[in-house]
């Protein structure tokens, strides 16, 4: 009897009914990757259900989940939270001490289950200034704080399984699964309410669109799981029977893709841009007929169409390119890799261009926390893919334009509502339809394209429209430029703050003979330096109107990253914090005394 699938634990049981697998969930440790069965997985997940309700945990009560990597650990606790109705709070590991008291104050957080020795120091900062945190539980080992075996030890005993089982059997679909804090470009994180049928619903609506042999495919998971994105696809996997392999760390992300050599994997756009600059950084090394060969490959690559819109004579040339050039980039992506499938942010066309033509599809997709989060996507079969676009809305998913140009999404992956904000909630509301603060047209064909941030489109002081995704995704097409903001509200002009990518600049230094100075401050003041980026500037330029143009621009020292508040955890400009940080910057371009 297969089981009917309602509740996010229903995939783990599901799984092991119908695929027994010996390596559902699999993670490095010290070297050596061990694999969980599916048997395992419910086993442990069990154990910790018993452990916390011997704990005294109840449905309802709220418990923090925090990681610096994806791991097996991480998903054992979950299922063992959700099937005692129990609420799991996942948290991004990188945000700040205060945004951790916020979330764990806010959201009133009993019990917190972290990875490492770090973020066990970030949470025990706090913990005397949130009154309901009773305990942390660690997964690696710390002699300061308690670890998670505790709590399996506690739940070995399995004679109040029967009490487990009748918790489970009174969760209903509707009922709420997870609260996930978003870290915005601006505010506080506001605490989105997912139920489990939210997450269920996406699950199986995405489930024939990905490209998946049921039982047998190798997936790789390296985007965070505390995000919704990769989240849903690892129940995915549980549910078509597909073996996880979990990164060790970003940094290790190339080496264990070697090892896995998986069939699919999610990717956000500035990986897939950081590995495309590595393999043409190579390319650049080579002399002669290789050399020639390699660019004349990738030259290709970038004009690709799907469906062999390019003719006969096209393909031909492709199938000589991907024997002698591209069966390269495969190898050193572990030669099995098959889809990826982007989202978090816009898609540089040229990617899913030069990836497809290697036979390594890359389909982009669209969605928010809000929406579980998938709401279109593309996909090969029935016409489906479109580069250029996130593709055609999945499944029971309805999608329709704002007067305004606003993308509204109503279906049964629509979050319950902000937790304790009910004010935020109707704010993005109208009836069932939930607004995305995304602009964005529908073609002829059906297919969905992003055309702006409603929040992020201004005028200059001329009262023309800047949207400042699409200049800032064009120009960091240039590998000069790491990350761009875009500015010029009520100013006379758009302008930029670039941070420009470092290790790239100190290369093209060496090789023209500029000095290259040990800090950043001093490489950017170079008038060499600003003279080649303003050729990357003024290449980029030529793709918009004359009022679009970046007019000036400025370099910051600094990386933006995660860590020091610039980038959200999806890798995004936080435009607030980074025109604050750079005011003198700002200043400077619109000569602001």
């Amino acid at each position: 009897m297969s089981i009917e699938i309602k509740r996010l634990f229903d995939f783990a049981y599901s799984q092991q009914e119908t695929y027994k697998l010996e390596k559902a969930f699999n993670t490095k440790y010290n070297g050596n990757w061990v694999s969980t069965s599916s048997q395992e997985f419910l086993n442990k997940g069990n154990a910790i259900s018993r452990g916390l309700l011997r704990l005294g945990v109840k449905p309802g009560d709220k418990i923090g989940l925090i990681s610096s990597n994806n791991r097996t650990e991480w998903n054992i606790v979950d299922f063992g939270i959700s099937q005692i109705g129990a609420i799991n709070i996942p948290i991004y590991p990188t945000i700040s001490k205060e945004d951790y008291e916020y979330i764990f104050n806010h959201a009133e957080i009993s019990y917190c289950f972290l990875s490492d020795n770090e973020l066990f120091e970030k949470a025990n900062a706090v913990k005397s200034k949130v009154p309901s945190l009773k305990e942390i539980y660690i997964f690696e080992s710390n002699e300061h704080c308690k670890n998670w075996d505790e709590i399996l030890k506690i739940g070995e005993d399995s004679s109040n399984q029967n009490e487990v089982e009748a918790i489970k059997n009174t969760i209903k679909s509707d009922d709420l699964a997870t609260i996930i804090y978003t870290s915005g470009t601006t505010g506080k994180p506001k605490g989105v309410m997912l139920s489990h049928g939210n997450i269920v619903s996406n699950v199986t609506d995405c489930t024939p669109i990905i490209p998946i042999k049921k039982g047998e495919s190798v997936t790789f998971s390296f985007l965070p799981v505390c995000h919704i994105f990769e989240r849903m696809l690892i129940y995915l996997y549980q549910y078509a029977g597909c073996s996880v392999y979990f990164a060790e760390s970003i940094e290790k992300v190339g080496e264990n893709i070697k090892e896995v050599k998986p069939n699919l994997m999610t990717v956000v756009p500035r990986l897939l841009e950081k590995v495309y600059d590595s393999i043409i950084a190579k390319g650049t090394e080579l002399k002669g007929i290789k050399r020639f060969l390699f660019f004349w490959a990738v030259d290709l690559g970038l004009q690709y169409e799907p469906y062999e819109k390019n003719g006969w004579w096209y393909h031909t040339k492709l199938a000589l390119a991907n024997k002698l050039i591209f069966s390269k980039w495969r190898e050193a992506l572990g030669g099995n890799l098959e889809v990826m499938v982007s989202g978090s942010a816009p898609l540089q066309p040229r990617l899913a261009k030069v990836f497809s033509a290697a036979q390594m599809q890359v389909w982009e997709g669209y969605g928010l926390t809000e929406t579980s989060p998938v709401i279109s996507v593309n996909e090969y079969k029935n016409n489906g893919l479109k580069i250029g676009t996130v593709g055609k809305p999945i499944k029971n998913v309805e999608v329709k334009i704002a007067e305004d140009g606003e993308i509204l999404v109503k279906g049964p992956n629509v979050m319950q509502g902000y937790y304790k904000d009910a004010e935020k909630t109707a704010g993005v509301m109208t009836g069932d339809f939930f607004h995305t603060g995304d602009k964005g047209e529908i073609d002829d064909e059906g297919f969905l394209k992003i055309t702006g941030r409603k929040k992020e489109i201004f005028k200059t002081s001329g009262g023309k429209y800047i949207v400042p995704a699409f200049i800032e995704n064009e120009m960091k097409q240039s590998r000069f430029i790491e990350q761009i903001l875009v500015i010029g509200e009520g100013q006379k002009m758009p302008a930029a703050l670039i941070q420009p990518n470092f290790q790239f600049l100190r290369d093209w230094a060496k090789i023209h003979h500029e000095p290259i100075p040990g800090n950043n401050e001093d490489l950017i003041a170079n008038p060499s330096v600003i003279a080649r980026i303003q050729l990357e500037i003024d290449k980029g330029n030529e793709n918009f109107g004359k009022w679009e143009m970046i007019k000036r621009f400025e370099l910051t020292p600094d990386v933006w990253g995660i860590d020091n508040g610039l980038l959200t955890p999806t890798m995004k400009p936080k435009r607030t914090e980074i025109i604050a940080k750079y005011q003198h910057l700002y200043n400077k371009i619109y000569e602001i005394k």
